[in-house]
């Protein structure tokens, strides 16, 4: 099912969802396995995978010359989603991206996934290169999330890139889209990120899942504002249990984010990282449960490649 189905489908009840990096080259699928196995007995109703760009290393000649390479360090999301839907029988929603990609290598991708029966998609236009101040998109690529939002529309008219080819047959993808309740970091204000939001939405965007954030009445906040604005898709909540105590600067640096001054101060009061996770733990949990009460339709939770944590949320909430 699509996300939008399995949204449909709830009878108001709220579900969860994980989402999960693809491991590092020279890892096998075990590591996949760690993470979603400790959940999987309480049944999330999908599954997403991030994308990942790659990335520009220089390493030196024996001439003393730099010679620039590419390399990616993570395998593809495509295949790790496949095998992620046929082990497990779980929905998955691939994470594209338009850094790094053409708009034929992304076509090509999904009509790898439509393929494989996935059809379910989150369109996001990824981080800047490693070493780049301002994002910069591949040459005949997508420069926004809007722009892939458009191709995909496209592709579920059955208008691909090779206008002659035979038989175009259109695809049937649901397209998910970010939400930044505390503003993207590169927007001038919340307003202006509304406004963007809402010409992806416009463009045939089904869903919303929300960069993570740990104070509640930001999310409630932006969800009035989307409402206002028009925005009426379902917006999904982003939580991330907070692990180790570097976060406190990390988190906010790199997501432009604010933390709650109880949540700085309890883990402040810390003395090792496993009382930090501890108390992300405790915090994710009282955030799950006035948001299910709230009425929220999914909660979509960061996993960073473990699930330990999220396991001891999802056994207390659900």
């Amino acid at each position: 099912m699509k996300v939008t189905e399995h949204i449909a489908n709830r009878k108001g009840r709220t579900l969860f969802t994980l989402e999960l990096l693809p491991p590092l080259k020279g890892e096998n699928f075990e590591s996949i396995n760690q993470t979603i196995d400790p959940i999987i007995e309480f049944a999330p109703s999908f599954i997403d995978v991030t994308y990942h760009r790659e990335e520009i290393v220089y390493k030196q000649r024996e001439d003393g010359l730099l010679e620039r390479r590419t390399i990616r360090k993570r395998p593809g999301t495509v295949g790790i989603s496949a095998a992620i839907k046929f082990k497990y029988n779980i929905d998955v929603v691939p994470h594209l991206i338009c850094g790094g990609f053409s708009r034929e290598e992304t076509e090509n991708a999904l009509i790898d996934l439509y393929f494989l029966g996935i059809h379910s998609l989150l369109l996001l236009r990824g981080d800047n290169a490693v070493g780049e101040k301002v994002f910069r998109p591949e040459k005949n690529g997508n420069a926004y999330a809007i722009d892939l939002v458009r191709q995909v529309i496209e592709m579920n008219k059955g208008n691909y890139m090779e206008e002659e080819l035979l038989n175009p047959n259109p695809t049937d993808f649901c397209i998910g889209i970010a939400g930044y309740p505390e503003k993207h970091i590169e927007a001038p204000n919340l307003t202006t990120d509304l406004a963007h939001l809402k010409e992806k939405v416009d463009a045939g965007a089904d869903y919303i899942v929300t960069q993570m954030f740990f104070d509640n009445a930001k999310f409630f906040a932006f969800e009035k504002a989307c409402r206002e604005a028009g925005i009426n898709v379902p917006i999904i909540p982003g939580l991330k249990p907070m692990s180790v105590k570097s976060q406190l600067s990390v988190l906010p640096k790199t997501f432009s984010i604010d933390l709650p001054d109880d949540l700085v101060k309890a883990v402040e009061k810390c003395t090792d990282n496993q009382q930090v996770r501890q108390v992300g733990v405790e915090w994710a949990i009282a955030q799950s449960k006035e948001l299910i009460k709230h009425g929220v339709p999914v909660l979509h939770f960061y996993s960073m490649g473990k699930s330990d944590n999220i396991r001891k949320i999802v056994k207390e909430v659900f």
